[in-house]
């Protein structure tokens, strides 16, 4: 199992970007997909976003236009870049392996808010 570590968060007005990275302690290259999760608070975790290995993407509804998610397996680090922020995608961004969730990052705080 690989380690990960998420970074980028932090506080945003609304409409503004941060991008959030995802650094993974051995490669990438063989896990075919990773993906990003958010919890709100009182809220379970939620799906939002995943990468595969031969670069197709998927968006929850929410996110989709906005967000942007992508790999670099020589980095062994997995992005998400997200843009026109609102309140509502204040949470704590989680990076996972998929399909099978084993390996969660510690996650980071990303907070929308004038």
């Amino acid at each position: 199992q690989v380690q990960l570590v998420e970074s980028g968060g932090g506080l945003v007005q609304p409409g503004g970007s941060l991008r959030l990275s995802c650094v993974a302690s051995g490669s990438i290259a063989s896990i075919n997909n990773m993906g990003w999760y958010r919890q709100s608070a009182g809220n379970p975790r939620e799906f939002i976003a995943s990468v595969s290995s031969s670069g197709i993407t998927i968006y929850v509804n929410s996110v989709k236009g906005r967000f942007t998610v992508s790999r670099d397996n020589a980095k062994n680090t997995v992005y998400l870049q997200m843009n026109s922020l609102k309140p509502e995608d204040t949470a704590v961004y989680y990076c996972v392996t998929l399909p099978d969730l084993s390996c969660w990052g510690q996650g980071t705080q990303v907070t929308v808010s004038s």
